[in-house]
Order: C-alpha cells, then sequence, then structure tokens
C-alpha cells in the first residue's frame, strides 16, 4: 500500500511517499514559492542525489500535478502508475473541539476544517488547499485529514478551560486546544518501545523544540496538559514568539504605544522571543555563538530558554503525579546538545541522573541518562509523515 502524506502551508508544500508494506520512505521533496516569483521542486527519490527544478508554480492544484509528475518521472519517479496510489494523507493544524482523531476526509470534514479557519487562519486555509487540490486532480483517491490538536483533546476541562467568564467558552470555544500533537503521539509512542514498557504505564513530559516549541504531559499514553493554548504564543520562550507573558504587559505595551491588535500580534509573534531577547537572531546556533563571545544578551536569551523549559518540566511532573520519562524532540531538542546539557543537570530531584557522555547526538534517538537513572532522559527525532501514513492506512485499508 503506497501513501502520499502531503503538509501545505501557504506558498509550500512538503510531501513523502511511503511503502507501508514495511514503511519505508520511496520518495519525498518540496515545493516552495508557490504563487511567487523563483518557485521550484525539490524532489528526492531514495537513494538518489535531489533533483531540483525552477519553474512557475501559480498555485497548488499544479504543485500537486508537479509532485505527481515526478513520482512517475523515469529517472527519478517510484511510480508507474497513480494507480499504485492507494491513498492521501494530510496534516490539518487545527481541527478545534470537533476532531478528536484523525477522520476520512468527505465534503462534512473540508466543511468542519473551514468552520475552525479562524481559530488557525495562517495554517487551515493552507492545509485545505492541499486537500482541495488533490480532490481536483485524483477525485476518487481515498484522503484522511490528520489533526495537530487532536492528541490533546483527552486534557481534562482544568487544563484546557481558561480562567475567564465560562461564556467565551461556551460561546466561542475559547480553551486551550494545545498543538504539534502528532509529533508528540510519535516521540512518546517510540520512547516507551525503547523503554520497552507499555506507555500506559509511564508519566512522560515530551519536550517538542524547534522555532515552535511546546511541552507536553503524557499520562499513560493520553495529553493530559501542553504549554501551547488557544494560539501558538503561549508557553517557552521560542524563535520568535514570546511564550507565557502576563497579559497585563500586553495591554500595557499597547497602551504606551498606541497599537491596534494587528500591531501587537506581530510584535507576540515575530519580534519576540529568543530574537527579542538577544536581538541577534532566531536562530539558536547564532545565539549560542555570540552567548560563548560573552555577548549577554545572547546569554540571557539561552537562560530563560532553558529556565522555561525546566520550569514546565517541573510543573507537569507535579500534574501527574510523578515522573519516568523527559523526552526531547523537533529541531532544537534532537539537535541541541548544550541546551540538553543545561535543561537535564540538576534535575535529580525528580529521579533523573544525566549523563553528559551519552548527550552527544544529533539527529539519534539516544538514552542521556545514567544507567542507575529512575526516571529517563531521552533523545527521540519525530517523524508526524509516519504517522499521518499510518492513521491513513488505519482509515482506508479496509477498501
Amino acid at each position: 500500500m503506497k501513501v502520499l502524506v502531503l503538509n501545505c502551508g501557504s506558498s509550500s508544500l512538503k510531501y513523502q511517499l511511503f511503502d507501508m508494506s514495511d514503511e519505508s520512505v520511496l520518495a519525498k521533496g518540496l515545493v516552495e514559492r508557490i504563487g511567487i516569483e523563483g518557485a521550484r521542486i525539490k524532489h528526492v527519490k531514495t537513494g538518489m542525489e535531489p533533483v531540483v527544478s525552477d519553474l512557475p508554480i501559480p498555485n497548488h492544484k499544479k504543485a500537486v500535478e508537479f509532485v505527481l509528475e515526478r513520482l512517475l518521472d523515469a529517472q527519478c519517479g517510484v511510480l508507474s502508475s497513480l494507480d499504485e496510489l492507494s491513498a492521501a494523507g494530510h496534516r490539518i493544524v487545527h481541527g478545534g473541539d470537533r476532531f478528536a482523531s484523525s477522520v476520512r476526509v468527505d465534503a462534512e470534514v473540508v466543511k468542519g476544517i473551514e468552520d475552525v479557519v479562524p481559530l488557525a487562519p495562517l495554517h487551515n486555509p493552507a492545509n485545505l488547499t492541499g486537500i482541495k487540490a488533490m480532490i481536483e486532480v485524483l477525485p476518487q483517491l481515498p484522503q484522511v485529514a490528520v489533526f495537530d490538536t487532536a492528541f490533546h483533546q483527552t486534557m481534562p476541562p482544568k487544563a484546557f478551560v481558561y480562567g475567564v467568564p465560562y461564556r467565551y467558552y461556551s460561546e466561542h470555544k475559547i480553551r486551550r486546544y494545545g498543538f504539534h500533537g502528532t509529533s508528540t503521539s510519535y516521540v512518546a509512542n517510540r520512547a516507551a518501545e525503547m523503554l520497552g514498557r507499555p506507555i500506559e504505564s509511564l508519566k512522560m513530559v515530551t519536550c517538542h523544540l524547534g522555532n515552535g516549541s511546546s511541552i507536553t504531559a503524557v499520562d499513560g499514553g493520553r495529553s493530559v496538559d501542553t504549554s501551547l493554548g488557544f494560539g501558538t504564543i503561549p508557553g517557552i520562550l521560542m524563535g520568535t514568539r514570546c511564550g507565557d507573558v502576563d497579559p497585563v504587559v500586553i495591554l500595557s505595551i499597547m497602551e504606551e504605544e498606541g497599537l491596534d491588535p494587528k500591531e501587537m500580534s506581530h510584535i507576540l509573534h515575530k519580534e519576540s522571543g529568543v530574537f527579542g531577547i538577544s536581538g541577534i537572531s532566531s536562530d539558536l546556533r547564532d545565539i549560542e555563538e555570540a552567548a560563548a563571545k560573552g555577548n549577554e544578551r545572547a546569554q540571557l536569551a539561552l537562560d530563560m530558554l532553558v529556565y522555561h523549559i525546566k520550569r514546565y518540566i517541573g510543573a507537569y511532573a507535579a500534574a501527574m503525579g510523578g515522573l519516568d520519562a523527559v523526552v526531547f524532540t523537533a529541531g532544537i531538542g534532537e539537535n541541541g546538545i548544550q541546551i540538553r546539557d543545561a535543561v537535564c543537570r540538576d534535575l535529580e530531584f525528580l529521579g533523573a541522573k544525566f549523563a553528559p557522555e551519552k548527550n552527544k547526538v544529533r539527529g539519534e534517538e539516544q538514552l542521556i541518562s545514567a544507567d542507575d537513572s529512575r526516571v529517563a532522559l531521552m533523545v527521540v527525532p519525530t517523524n508526524e509523515e509516519l504517522v499521518i501514513a499510518r492513521d491513513t492506512v488505519r482509515l482506508t485499508a479496509a477498501e
């Protein structure tokens, strides 16, 4: 069974083609600058060098057509016919409180995704373009929508309801939703496999650390709390996003500088985080380099990030009433040796003994705790595309 996984952004399309008989990746690629001058497609057939083509790509429908052409290409393709495709799976950022699991795509599901566009105006419209483009190009192909928010639908009301008048939740669905659920689900289950223990017996804190970050309390395989909320700026310090901020600070800045909501939103989303603190970059590698040369603001940004991560680990251990594992994933989590080192030191009060000599890995599965540590410290590279492919098979394999 061959499954095509699509992840559409506003001007990009990432894809992977899986052979689900052994879960191998046959090909993958990226279409970027869709609808913009300088569009290109980078296609990689497993075992071959990338093939990069610059060509006009006016919309996502044309992007999907180019992807299918590459998959059928005599030199770099992996399909002899589109009939070999069994299904397509799509990453959808926001499912609101309607979608608690992955679903087969039909007209009602498309309408449901459209209904929650106000909750994710930057993401859901782009995600929908991929679905609609596939429907246009291959209308008979079964499709599945996999939601980033779905994994967090197991949170109890005490975790997802905000302390504002309840009518804002009941009338306007103002609540904590959480994101990165597909990634969190994968790494939590993979960590349990690595430990040789049933996930139902484990209390974990997963640290999805990248330009956008979230920390999640996973108790028995279920999300019980997570740091991202109604939107994608709360929680820990991120690349350009502020993390947790006293709401009165926001109101004060708006009043002092005469800002409207759109201008304030730009500051919180694009000018804050480690970029705003350091004044250097949103890339942690640049900040670490500057800090090593004595830049105090760069060092402050690093110190704040580490402090925020530790604070959430401790809080979630308390919320779950115990802790068995801390799992690091995503760009910084998988590659940030220095950040992991700083976070994992001084956690012995939780039963976590760090082994610095094991921590010198990037992008590899690894236990970085001492052999006698009661709590496992782990690096687990994420694989959201595989989760999407697996859900797509589960929902379409009977056909």
